[in-house]
């Protein structure tokens, strides 16, 4: 024997001595190898190896065979479900023209009302409210909670006695202080970290 389940002559070859010369002792017939064990080549039945002390043998060339259709085939799934990705995914959105505040009735009206910018107070949704919205306090207080150093947007404290407001307050004034690179937001599970960049 020259290794599992291999033999060789004197002239050389190299063969399988139970296919070359055992028959199955269910039909006398020739046995064939399969993943572990030899079978009858008739009615498939298991058959031990005269030749061999372990009967558990190992097919490299069935082996390998089946290890390259195991990654053709995780090699196709994956190219399907690549394809059904691209498939699902939108086109893109060509913009024809810049946005346009006024295609909204009432909407720069509406924005220089929240955010005060506007002279004409005859209406004013905050001041029915019997409140101002100072965007310039609420930068001030948040500028000082920074002074040291970062903090999450929870921790600062509040101007104004109802929380609800106060909250929506400080949010909209931080974007405005991000949009001017004031500081920097970053998400934190439900909070926001606050940074304050250097000018």
């Amino acid at each position: 024997m020259t290794g599992e389940n291999q033999c060789s002559c004197a002239c050389g070859g190299a063969f399988d001595p139970t296919i070359a010369f055992q028959k199955s002792a269910c039909c006398a017939a020739k046995l064939i190898r399969k993943t572990y064990h030899y079978v009858c080549s008739r009615c498939k039945k298991i058959n031990p190896s005269r030749f061999l002390f372990d009967e558990r043998i190992f097919d490299r060339a069935y082996f390998c065979e089946m290890m390259k259709a195991s990654r053709a085939k995780a090699k196709k799934k994956k190219e399907e479900i690549i394809k059904l990705l691209m498939e699902a995914r939108s086109g893109e959105l060509p913009l024809l023209q810049d946005p346009c505040l006024e295609s909204i009735p009432g909407l720069i009206a509406d924005l220089d009302h929240f955010v005060g910018a506007d002279e004409d107070e005859s209406y004013n949704p905050v001041l029915e409210k019997n409140s101002v919205f100072s965007m310039d306090d609420y930068r001030s207080h948040i500028l000082s909670a920074l002074d040291c150093g970062s903090r999450f947007f929870s921790k600062i404290n509040n101007l104004g006695a109802d929380h609800r407001e106060d909250k929506v307050y400080r949010f909209v004034t931080l974007i405005f202080m991000q949009n001017d690179q004031e500081v920097e937001l970053t998400q934190y599970d439900n909070d926001l970290m606050i940074e304050k960049l250097e000018t």
